[in-house]
């Protein structure tokens, strides 16, 4: 009986987060939109790969890194391929760039340490 009332109560609570959880999930539209914030805050910053890392790690900065590194993924694929290079040198010459255009202050991923941009 004990065991019936635990997982009950288990499926319940389970039912009620669901939405919740649901609900905090990020579109690529919202990520871009709390990027700046993000970077400011010191929770993502850029890699040399040319993707986003996380620098402090919160649900919502995992959840920034993993949309925008998405839309980043597709559009290096996309590059890559329109001009027949490999999809790593596109990532590498994006990284460079990303590392060259970071605000100083925000964070950037340097020898595989995160250091804060002079």
């Amino acid at each position: 009986m004990k065991f019936i009332m635990t997982s009950l109560l288990l499926a319940i609570g389970l039912s009620i987060m669901s939405p919740a959880v649901v609900a905090q999930e990020l579109s690529l539209q919202q990520a871009m939109e709390q990027l700046s914030d993000a970077k400011e805050q010191g929770l993502v910053g850029e890699k040399p790969d040319g993707y986003l890392g996380v620098v402090e790690s919160t649900a919502t900065a995992q959840q920034i890194a993993e949309r925008i590194n998405e839309a980043r993924r597709q559009e290096y694929a996309r590059i890559a391929d329109e001009n027949d290079i490999a999809v790593a040198d596109v990532e590498l010459l994006a990284g460079k760039r990303a590392i060259e255009r970071t605000k100083s202050g925000h964070y950037v991923k340097i020898d595989g340490e995160w250091r804060k941009k002079p």
